[in-house]
């Protein structure tokens, strides 16, 4: 029998819901991914610093919130059920050499499909105006030696109410906002593609840059940059 594996969930009771797909490194008893503890704890096995500003959000704004509790090296619950790296083989150079003969089925069952089947009752019992993804980004990719610029990246696919209303926000406060950068929400936006996108409800998919909140100090500030602009974007896109 398969034993599932539940998101955590914060109680909240307003008519924001926030989701952190990428918040956990943890590598579930019974999945060798033949990684070593370092590499757990790089931006290919989590999004750093999310999983705190999620909460930090949630407790500002009253806001409900959804959190992963697996690495996205065991799946990547931001991916199709049919991405070819749901769940990966190599991330950023890396070999996960644990997933080459993974079962994904038993994944999927195990993890994928009951955190979105989470997700969505949280959805029909709160009744969302506005999702808030939370994400971070590495400043920049081994595989890919560049510098990212950005300090904070709003991503979108078809609907762009509410990415409008934030970047044009986050821009007069003179930061460096990426418009559908480091990489295009058009390519990478599943679980807002079925849960938003496919519900019609609004929504951001937010990624600041980790290094600006890998410590509590950067989780504080961006705590306060962003609840007014999830909270105004909610108002003008409700």
């Amino acid at each position: 029998m398969t034993i599932v594996h539940q998101p955590d969930i914060i109680p909240g009771n307003g008519d924001i819901l926030l989701l952190c797909d990428h918040a956990s490194n943890e590598v579930p008893e019974g999945i060798d991914l033949g990684v070593t503890p370092e590499q757990l704890g790089l931006h290919i096995a989590l999004d750093i610093g999310a999983e705190p500003l999620t909460r930090a959000l949630a407790a500002r704004l009253g806001a409900p919130a959804i959190l992963a509790t697996v690495s996205r090296l065991v799946i990547d619950l931001h991916r199709e059920p049919d991405h070819p790296g749901l769940v990966p083989t190599i991330s950023d150079g890396h070999v996960i050499p644990g997933n080459a003969e993974a079962d994904a089925a038993a994944r999927i069952a195990r993890f994928h499909k009951p955190y979105h089947e989470a997700l969505a009752r949280l959805i029909d019992q709160a009744r969302p105006k506005l999702l808030a993804a939370i994400h971070s980004f590495t400043p920049r990719l081994e595989t890919a030696p560049a510098d990212r610029p950005w300090e904070i990246g709003i991503l979108y696919n078809g609907d762009d109410r509410a990415a409008r209303i934030a970047i044009d926000m986050l821009a007069a406060e003179g930061l460096v906002v990426g418009d559908n950068q480091p990489y295009s929400g058009k390519l990478l936006n599943a679980t807002l593609n079925r849960h938003g996108e496919g519900r019609g409800i609004p929504y951001l998919a937010i990624e600041v840059r980790n290094d600006l909140i890998a410590e509590a100090a950067g989780v504080a500030r961006w705590t306060e940059i962003l609840a007014p602009v999830i909270a105004e974007a909610r108002n003008r896109v409700a």
